[in-house]
């Protein structure tokens, strides 16, 4: 399904109708939530208006998308946040709290970022180890492998160890 943008860097307009339908004019045809939700996650940038008054309800469509996600057992948003959240309606925290959610969501993203990019490399570490097991012992091609092998020569290097009064039945 090909989507256009009526403008580069201008969102796409989905149009919602009073039967509830939603119209992507992106790409000329009706969606679900769901599809909503595809273009979140690949970062197609769109808002939703009401087909008649032309109100932007995108704020309560991306709500409805989340409360959806949440009773499907995708839950992120612990009871005790909601609760908190829900506490500050009414306490004039509005100028703050969108600003902070924003910002605390960037960080907890960056930081998953950094994380994924060190576990990418420290997997890529361990490959590199695993080429160079093979160079010292060739033929070796899995853990198995090299497990088998390192436990050989720690029992024999633990065999010089045996105790000289011990004998040999008892070995």
């Amino acid at each position: 399904m090909g989507r256009t943008r009526p403008q580069p860097g201008e969102p796409i307009v989905v149009k919602k109708y009073a039967n509830r339908r939603l119209y992507d004019t992106g790409r000329s045809a009706y969606v679900t939530l769901e599809d909503l939700n595809e273009m979140v996650k690949d970062d197609i940038d769109f808002i939703v208006v009401d087909a008649k008054s032309g109100e932007d309800l995108t704020r309560s469509v991306l709500t409805q998308i989340v409360a959806e996600q949440e009773t499907k057992g995708e839950n992120l948003l612990p009871t005790t946040f909601l609760r908190k959240l829900i506490s500050l309606y009414g306490e004039n925290m509005h100028a703050v709290v969108p600003s902070y959610l924003e910002h605390s969501m960037q960080f907890l993203i960056d930081n998953q970022k950094q994380m994924l990019d060190r576990v990418d490399e420290q997997l890529q570490a361990q490959q590199e180890r695993m080429k160079q097991m093979e160079h010292m012992f060739p033929g070796t091609s899995s853990f198995e492998e090299i497990s088998r092998r390192n436990m050989e020569i720690f029992q024999s290097a633990m065999k010089s160890f045996v105790p000289p009064f011990q004998k040999d039945d008892e070995k």
